[in-house]
């Protein structure tokens, strides 16, 4: 097993590589770049797609040549568009042979020199390699630090989904299983299809209009993972306002995982109910109970525990954009889709490995959970 652990940490390593490659490409191809977006800001545009439709006129920007302007750069000096593609990483001051002092673009022997994009992408690759995952554009931090800094929000919202999630429907999933046919099966059933059909997003607009003052009840807050006197609370007050905080969101994300986790749990069982064995152990006298929590539970249980990954995942990237955004929580989702908004390149590199990372490692952890379960599973003997 320990050989097989080695093996899926090592293949960690190029997937990472493969995603970061994939969303590097896919970011030159994106419109209003982070320059673009910088220009709008000094402008006092406030969005660089506002002016996508201007066209473009050609200016002379730093080295001498003449270059197609950034959208909306009219009026800006040239030099201070050449600043902010070298404080950006995209280009780099360059000076002659034999130049001595500080390169600078006001001293005639320096210039800008664009850095060509395999080049960029080798940089930041070797960069992350050493845990560094560059400065935000516009947020004047660390990236590391602020991933770090929502992270937290992200993970207890997937958590308690699939906590949640998992504790409801491997009891009701057996139950319906048990009462298979039955008016119990018939109606929960109706009820998990209709929550399965409702999209995540439209449960939470819904539990915001009844519950968090939309349009009837304000039983529960609209924004934050804390009250503002937070600090001043005892031990068990900031247990309940935490509690009282996440209860909506956490009910948002966890609809959708809910109603496939139970259907699952029952399919799962009603296969194994049927099988020799069952009959076997049932004919020796055993109550019904022994059957089945001593013998089906472990079988039927196995591709439920399979699917841990996929609710988590789900859960933790579905719900993250969606959930944070309508709730105002400040985690990894909301984060992403704000950095893709300002083109926060190191930002979006950043929530983006961390998500693959954390995606594989659950994967890793899944097989571990198989194991723990059936011991008789041996991933070594099954890939040999």
């Amino acid at each position: 097993m320990g050989a097989y652990i080695l093996r899926r940490l090592l293949f960690v390593i190029p997937t990472l590589f493969g995603i970061m490659l994939v969303n590097f490409a896919l970011t030159q191809f994106v419109p209003g770049g982070p320059i673009e977006q910088a220009i709008a800001r000094f402008q006092g545009e406030g969005d660089v797609f506002e002016g996508i439709a201007g066209g473009s006129n050609d200016v002379n920007i730093g080295s001498g040549e003449s270059e197609s302007a950034y959208l909306g750069a009219r009026g800006l000096p040239p030099e201070m568009i050449a600043r902010l593609e070298i404080e950006y990483g995209f280009a780099r001051i360059v000076c002659t042979d034999g130049f001595e002092g500080t390169p600078d673009l006001k001293h005639p022997e320096c210039e800008k020199e664009m850095i060509p994009l395999l080049e960029r992408f080798g940089i930041m690759i070797w960069n992350y390699l050493h845990l560094d995952f560059g400065e935000s554009f516009f947020r004047d931090a660390p990236v590391f630090s602020i991933v770090m800094e929502k992270m937290p929000v992200s993970i207890t919202l997937g958590l308690w989904s699939t906590i949640i999630a998992y504790v409801v429907s491997i009891p009701l999933g057996i139950k319906k299983a048990v009462r298979d046919g039955s008016s119990f099966d018939v109606w929960t059933s109706s009820a998990i299809i209709v929550g399965y059909a409702i999209p995540g997003f439209l449960f939470a607009i819904l539990l915001i209009v009844l519950f968090a003052g939309g349009s009837y009840w304000q039983i529960f807050p609209l924004r934050g993972l804390t009250s503002d006197n937070w600090d001043s609370l005892s031990l068990g007050a900031k247990i309940a306002d935490y509690f009282w905080h996440i209860t909506l969101p956490v009910l948002a994300g966890t609809i959708s995982a809910f109603a496939t986790l139970t259907l699952l749990t029952k399919n799962s069982f009603l296969d194994e109910i049927k099988k020799q064995y069952v009959m076997t152990a049932r004919a020796k006298g055993l109550s019904e109970k022994s059957v089945l929590y001593g013998h089906i539970f472990r079988n039927a249980m196995l591709i439920v525990i399979a699917g841990f990954p996929s609710v988590f995942i789900g859960v933790f990237f579905g719900g993250s954009l969606i959930i944070e955004t309508l709730f105002s929580l400040d985690g990894l989702g909301r984060l992403g889709f704000e950095a893709a908004v300002a083109r926060d390149y190191p930002v979006i590199f950043g929530t983006l490995f961390v998500f693959g990372l954390i995606g594989l490692v659950v994967g890793i952890l899944s097989d571990l959970m198989y194991v723990a379960v059936d011991p008789r599973i041996d991933f070594e003997r099954r890939e040999g």
